[in-house]
């Protein structure tokens, strides 16, 4: 097979059919020879119905029916890992990405003969306040992971076999798949492209920090560094301050008093040690995580016609 288009669903009912149409037209542009594996997320509204329906009246659909909600950089992985073609091309179904997009990543890889073509926004979407948080969160993620990501990427690239591939070694539970398209390597080209906004998105506050410190965490040990150098900066100042109390004590008779500032000192310090406390045990939960191997999704049903071979994780 030549291509497959792999797509993942979560509350994505009133894009589905216009996805459907304009991805399935754009293929054909392509090459006829091509699958478009729809990837339910645990969707809690009609988005499983609609892409059997879909299924039913195209051979060349696929659904992958989760056990339940596992994420949508996991769900990615399983689709991919389903994914028959010698190029896959991954896209979100909400419509921010264009489908047309399918047609001038393939131009660019048949001209620059890589292994990646992938999107970024040519300006990040949303408000001010949006912008700016953006920035700091992409100078932070570089600064603590020690990875050099891309800023503003998005969910839409074209890739060979071999990359996917390699891509689907990585076997962590706990994945930023982001950081895992970044550092598989290879030959990988951007293009700046239009996102769209198409409404609230299902990424709140709590869901980015989430992925965040996750992409820290799971791909730096930075932030240990940097407990162990804050603790020994403070022991350090703290030495010479009970060496400075020790001389005015002994060689000036000088006794210092200020309860306020000691137990501020103490609170700070109190502070630092359960703040390294918490970093620590994230690193240990993650360890605990993967030590168990557990499976980072399940699929209860695949969809698709007698052509295609089953394949499980």
């Amino acid at each position: 097979m030549k291509l497959s288009i792999v797509t993942t669903m979560y509350c994505s009912t009133p894009y589905l059919q216009e996805f459907y149409d304009r991805i399935k037209a754009e293929a054909e542009t392509v090459t006829d020879d091509y699958e478009i594996i729809f990837v339910n997320d645990g969707s809690p509204d009609n988005s499983l119905e609609t892409a059997v329906s879909l299924y039913k009246i195209d051979p060349k659909v696929r659904v992958l029916d989760l056990s339940r909600n596992f994420g949508h950089h996991k769900a990615m992985m399983t689709g991919l890992a389903h994914a028959r073609g010698k190029l896959v091309f991954l896209i979100d179904c909400d419509l921010e990405e264009d489908p047309d997009l399918l047609g001038l990543f393939y131009q660019k890889r048949i001209e620059l003969n890589c292994d990646v073509v992938y999107g970024v926004q040519k300006n990040r979407k949303g408000s001010w306040i949006e912008q700016i948080t953006g920035e700091i969160y992409y100078w932070l993620l570089r600064k603590l992971s020690g990875i050099n990501f891309p800023k503003n990427v998005i969910t839409a690239r074209l890739m060979t076999r071999r990359y996917v591939k390699s891509l689907l070694r990585h076997r962590e539970r706990e994945l930023t798949i982001a950081a895992l398209w970044h550092i598989t390597g290879y030959e990988q080209f951007p293009i700046y492209i239009t996102k769209y906004s198409k409404g609230k998105t299902t990424y709140n506050f709590f869901k980015k920090l989430s992925v965040f410190v996750n992409s820290i965490v799971s791909f730096s040990d930075r932030p240990l560094m940097i407990i162990f150098y804050t603790g020994l900066i403070i022991s350090i100042i703290s030495a010479f301050f009970i060496i400075d109390i020790l001389i005015q004590k002994l060689v000036f008779n000088i006794g210092l008093v200020g309860w306020p500032s000691l137990i501020v000192s103490i609170w700070f310090v109190g502070g630092l040690i359960i703040c390294f406390l918490g970093i620590i045990g994230i690193y240990i939960s993650k360890i605990f995580i993967e030590t168990k191997r557990r499976p980072y999704s399940i699929i209860r049903e695949i969809y698709q016609y007698p052509s295609f071979p089953n394949r499980h994780e």
